[in-house]
């Protein structure tokens, strides 16, 4: 029996790359990763994802100098830029920017596509000194519909809180795209095979939620921060697709999945399926989930 076609066929590309923080590095950050999302998509890519910041850098030093970088969205410069992108290519790309809401600030993640500005994500874990100059993210956890499927997002440190790709996965979404700055923490940094623990927290997020995940990290170092790489693409059984990124690489990886495939995933035998098996008259009252909550755009 020959295989089925493919119901939403997408080729998934990563950006791994080291923006540096500082306004003089502004531009040079911005093209460089355009740049790169330009050569994913030379070689096919219909979703680009981008890191955490991927214009800005993060290892900012007080609040004025996050508050220099920031702009609105949707209509600051980052945003329209990559909005064009989209629109001239027909694909989708997912990146992470300082967003300015008023005197507020967001590390926010933005989906554009072929239609332009798509919807945001405000990063709702916030990592040790972003307390002190970012709010923490107010628009729960959206999952949005595009023309190739449904596609939610979360930022980074995010991804050590099972709750957040849970309740992407129980809204609905096909794709997770995950903008990440993963830094060097207490050692040991990486297991024997070269893997950092977030790359490990990638993949089980993605077993046990049967959801395939797009992991963009940065890499090189920023100031007195340094970064993991080990940016990813997993499949909805949580194993990567093609190798995980090295710790110090400029790198853009791609995957081919059928988004689509997600929405039967969760059915691993006659007996099993994650979603029927979950006990959610047991705990889902207890978290306080509200599934199925509109989130504002």
């Amino acid at each position: 029996m020959a295989d089925e076609q493919p119901a939403s066929p997408v080729r998934v590309a990563v950006v791994q790359f080291g923006p540096q923080v500082g306004l003089a590095n502004r531009e040079r950050n911005a093209e460089h990763a355009l740049r790169l999302a330009g050569a994913a998509v030379a070689d096919g890519a219909t979703l680009v994802v981008l890191p955490e910041l991927a214009t800005t850098g993060f290892a900012f030093t007080d609040r004025a100098e996050a508050y220099a970088h920031a702009e609105p969205v949707p209509d600051g410069p980052t945003v329209t830029a990559w909005a064009d992108f989209a629109r001239r290519h027909g694909v989708h790309l997912a990146g992470g920017l300082v967003e300015r809401d008023g005197v507020r600030l967001y590390n926010t993640a933005v989906l554009v596509g072929p239609d332009g500005y798509v919807g945001r994500y405000r990063k709702a874990h916030l990592w040790d000194r972003e307390k002190l100059w970012f709010t923490p993210g107010d628009v729960g956890f959206p999952v949005f519909d595009t023309t190739i499927g449904r596609i939610g997002m979360l930022i980074c440190w995010d991804i050590w809180f099972p709750e957040v790709p849970r309740l992407l996965a129980a809204q609905g979404a096909d794709i997770i795209c995950a903008p990440s700055n993963w830094t060097w923490t207490p050692p040991p940094l990486f297991d024997q095979s070269g893997l950092c623990m977030a790359a490990y927290l990638t993949m089980g997020a993605a077993h046990v939620n049967n959801v395939f995940i797009a992991a963009a990290n940065r890499t090189g170092a920023e100031r007195d921060t340094r970064y993991l790489g080990c940016s990813l693409i997993t499949g909805t059984n949580g194993w990567p697709l093609g190798r995980v990124a090295g710790p110090d690489e400029e790198t853009v990886l791609t995957a081919d999945i059928d988004l689509a495939a997600a929405r039967s995933a969760p059915i691993w035998s006659r007996h099993n399926d994650l979603v029927r098996d979950r006990r959610t008259d047991l705990y889902d009252s207890m978290l306080g989930y509200r599934l199925g909550q509109a989130y504002p755009r």
